[in-house]
């Protein structure tokens, strides 16, 4: 059972707070949370479950927000976690982001949410599409009646339709023209590439995202080609485990509209779509940058979207660095930016130029590592492959579609 949940800005400073039972949680454990926070550094903040003197602490950090849950009571710590974790998505949802200004501008959103999401300490409804019905998420035509009107509450004055459903992330009986359910593969790969070339680590983060508009019940059932290649399953509530257990079927009744099905991972990727070649010799003050980027294993589609970027060290003075391919940037930070967008088929990208090192440095000792952002449609570069979706009461014309998309997720190549 959760007693308290708070806000915390970047700084430090609580954003907000929100009692949830008779029990009041004193604002003092977020000083002794910060200030433990600034005395360990990041190894304090990875820390998800902490046992201060008097607390039990559960703490998620997105974009900077952390969200801190206290208790003084045995609980499940998963619990506590995951909670944080779907209230941070929530709101992210609800917001179009999170930062601290979009968190104190929606002030009485966040707040509204909170009292819908949980219960005297314990998780109520947490399911994105019922609580859009609940309360209404912010526009500006709510924010000019707020303001006109004096009201600034968004919670409907009905009840969802889940309400009088026996499954609570649905409605109870929605009617729809045309029934569709569409499927979407969204992968992000995960890589580090040493300095001699060889590839380190490479794996794949993966979702599986549905959006359904289906009328009455529907009961569908989902099979992949090769589910053994799966690892680190997650699903949403919907789905029966028992047959995922049994079969590697997913069996479930889909909320209405968009959500994630299920999340995973595929470890142990042998190969990286694209390579990335990074060169640099220094000498006499002067560093010399060759940087070559090219397709290693085609996919099949096109890959698109293609941006290296590198920290320059803080010995370098200036730099001129220029492409065959693409553009690039310098920006404030000394962070190198270099836009390629496509591979041209007619010649490799490369970019070179000279950094100038400090007078008294005569090479470069710190050497930076370049971090790689692409996007592929229409190819999972997991190898995941969807079966067949069936739908057990087939209404009139039902509509299916598949897609799938692989972009670069935390991807490193040292130099």
């Amino acid at each position: 059972m959760l007693q308290c949940i708070f806000l915390l800005s970047d700084s430090g400073e609580v954003m907000l707070e929100k009692q949830l039972t008779g029990h009041r949680i004193d604002r003092s454990i977020c000083d002794w949370f910060w200030d433990h926070a600034i005395s360990q550094g990041d190894s304090f903040k990875s820390q998800t479950v902490i046992a201060s003197p008097t607390h039990y602490l559960f703490q998620v950090v997105r974009e900077g927000i952390t969200f801190l849950a206290c208790t003084q009571v045995e609980m499940p710590p998963l619990m506590g976690i995951e909670f944080l974790c779907r209230v941070a998505d929530v709101l992210s949802d609800y917001l179009g982001g999170l930062n601290e200004d979009v968190i104190k501008d929606n002030f009485v959103i966040v707040y509204e949410l909170l009292d819908e999401m949980i219960d005297n300490g314990f998780p109520l409804t947490t399911e994105p599409n019922i609580l859009r019905e609940m309360i209404a998420p912010p526009n500006i035509v709510s924010k000019v009646l707020s303001v006109v009107t004096g009201n600034s509450s968004n919670v409907s004055d009905t009840l969802p339709g889940a309400t009088g459903s026996c499954i609570p992330w649905r409605a109870a009986d929605p009617k729809y023209a045309n029934n569709e359910v569409y499927v979407d593969l969204v992968e992000e790969m995960d890589a580090v590439i040493n300095r001699d070339g060889a590839l380190v680590k490479c794996e794949i983060y993966g979702e599986v995202q549905v959006n359904s508009h289906l009328s009455g019940l529907p009961d569908l059932t989902l099979s992949f080609a090769n589910p053994s290649i799966l690892d680190d399953v997650r699903f949403h509530p919907c789905v029966r485990f028992r047959p995922w257990e049994s079969h590697q079927i997913l069996s479930f009744v889909p909320p209405d509209g968009e959500f994630k099905l299920m999340s995973y991972r595929v470890k142990k990727l042998k190969s990286t779509p694209i390579y990335v070649k990074p060169q640099l010799t220094s000498d006499a003050g002067k560093c010399r940058v060759n940087v070559l980027v090219g397709i290693k294993n085609d996919p099949g589609k096109t890959i698109d979207s293609i941006t290296v970027q590198f920290q320059l060290p803080p010995c370098v003075l200036s730099a001129d660095l220029t492409s065959n391919h693409g553009t690039v940037n310098i920006l404030s930070n000394k962070i190198c930016s270099w836009s390629i967008g496509r591979i041209p088929k007619d010649k490799a990208p490369s970019l070179s130029g000279t950094l100038v090192l400090e007078t008294e440095l005569e090479r470069l000792h710190v050497f930076p590592t370049f971090r790689v952002d692409f996007r592929i449609m229409g190819v999972a570069l997991s190898g995941l492959q969807i079966d067949k979706l069936d739908l057990k009461t087939v209404p009139n014309r039902l509509y299916k579609g598949f897609r799938a998309l692989t972009r670069a997720g935390d991807f490193e190549v040292r130099s």
